[in-house]
């Protein structure tokens, strides 16, 4: 596992982007094909630009780039929220990422893919048959969640059974609402969606690479957990302590 401390948040979306495009260059020269999880929230923002510029000055061909997205709301009716949905993730992967990208680079939106919280389960099946996941990129949530994978109490479930989670429809903890309410909804409770449909552990555990950006004081206490090196589902972002091939690039002031 390789720890990145940087000066500022904007140096830490410049390195975790050029770690991204350097995966994606390489896969293109080769003519093979690139397959990227991707993350959204605030901490996303400045690495998605940072990449795009990247990609649209080097021309990168994206012709075989498909990117899966973490997670997605439900709506009241049990299906994902609309696309125009002004805090989905559809809507903030368009806006913040694809929007930024040159037509020219080939990318296409028939390999833009998210969980199905009517059929959860077929989005694992899906990337499995793919070949799996060659980065995944990772936030991490005040109480230690990553994608939707909210913390669940030891004596409910085996840390071997929390590592293989499928991708699933969950509730989300009064914390996760709280601070995405904080963050894009100007505090309104009332406005984030109390369910999503999330990519499992196991998924994600299987990419052939991990990335994880924090730039919040509020990650030091997940991230201080990880660094410690014990496995807990209580603070889900411990199980990147079994993957072989993880980076973590953080913010100085973030205290570990």
């Amino acid at each position: 596992m390789l720890w990145i401390s940087t000066d500022n948040y904007q140096t830490m979306c410049q390195q975790g982007a050029s770690l991204m495009f350097t995966l994606i260059k390489e896969q293109s020269a080769k003519g093979l094909p690139a397959r990227l999880g991707m993350a959204t929230g605030q901490t996303m923002i400045g690495l998605y630009e940072e990449l795009a510029r990247s990609l649209n000055q080097d021309q990168t061909d994206l012709s075989r780039l498909s990117t899966y997205n973490l997670d997605e709301y439900l709506a009241p009716d049990g299906g994902a929220v609309a696309n125009d949905f002004p805090l989905g993730y559809r809507r903030y992967m368009r806006e913040k990422f694809y929007s930024l990208l040159s037509p020219k680079l080939g990318f296409s939106k028939d390999r833009m893919f998210f969980p199905d919280p009517k059929n959860p389960v077929r989005y694992d099946d899906d990337i499995q048959k793919t070949g799996g996941l060659d980065l995944q990129l990772l936030g991490v949530g005040f109480n230690g969640h990553i994608a939707f994978n909210e913390p669940i109490s030891r004596h409910e479930i085996s840390v071997e059974n929390f590592l293989t989670l499928p991708s699933r429809v969950v509730d989300l903890k009064e914390l996760t609402i709280k601070t995405n309410a904080d963050l894009t909804a100007n505090g309104n409770l009332d406005r984030v969606p109390k369910q999503a449909v999330t990519m499992g552990m196991k998924t994600i555990l299987h990419a052939k690479k991990i990335l994880v950006l924090a730039c919040f004081k509020e990650q030091s206490s997940p991230l201080k957990a990880l660094k410690q090196g014990v496995i807990t589902p209580e603070i889900p972002i411990t199980a990147l302590i079994r993957h072989p091939d993880c980076v973590i690039i953080h913010t100085q002031d973030i205290s570990l």
